[in-house]
């Protein structure tokens, strides 16, 4: 498995694969690992539109700006995507020493080791920009096999709020989660 950056040129693909991993949201088994656009359309999860202008946006942005984004691909032999991650300031101004986290890894290469080798990629390189103290996230808290994963990878669980959503008529809790880069 090759894990790259990804540029511009990667985005159209990305946005396929990002597209069929949240179709497995939910699904055939699968925790539900992102929040559908409507709390009533769990069946339709997709990529919100404005979600693609923030991954064109912020890649382009430096690191410190509002809307900066990084994102790191792993390719498979064939160079499919297998799995991502990707860092995002935090949108507060005063949070600017901090960085939002989010990841997939595609239904083939799940239960693999990918979730570890992706996270440590993502927070090895957050430990070198200077300006970045903390890597935060938030998983939906049924989703065990991303809490496991996250504290394996040494986040720390900072909250866990009942009752934070309601998809589908049904509640979920949301963890908090975050991990000391220094």
């Amino acid at each position: 498995m090759n894990i790259r950056p990804a540029g511009a040129a990667d985005l159209p693909p990305f946005f396929v694969y990002l597209d069929d991993h949240l179709r497995d949201n939910g699904r055939d088994g699968a925790p539900l690992f992102q929040p559908p656009p409507l709390p009533t359309m769990r069946a339709q999860s997709q990529l919100p539109p404005g979600l693609r202008v923030s991954f064109v946006e912020g890649l382009a942005m430096p690191v410190g700006e509002p809307g900066w984004r990084r994102l790191w691909l792993a390719l498979d032999a064939r160079g499919s995507i297998a799995g991502h991650v990707d860092l995002r300031a935090r949108p507060e101004p005063g949070a600017r020493h901090r960085a939002m986290l989010g990841m997939g890894v595609h239904r083939a290469y799940r239960r693999r080791g990918l979730g570890a080798e992706l996270l440590a990629t993502a927070t090895n390189w957050a430990r070198g920009e200077h300006r970045l103290k903390w890597v935060d996230l938030e998983v939906l808290s049924e989703n065990r096999p991303a809490v496991a994963l996250y504290l394996r990878a040494g986040f720390t669980m900072t909250a866990r709020i009942e009752d934070m959503l309601e998809i589908d008529g049904v509640s979920h809790d949301l963890s908090y989660m975050r991990y000391r880069l220094r």
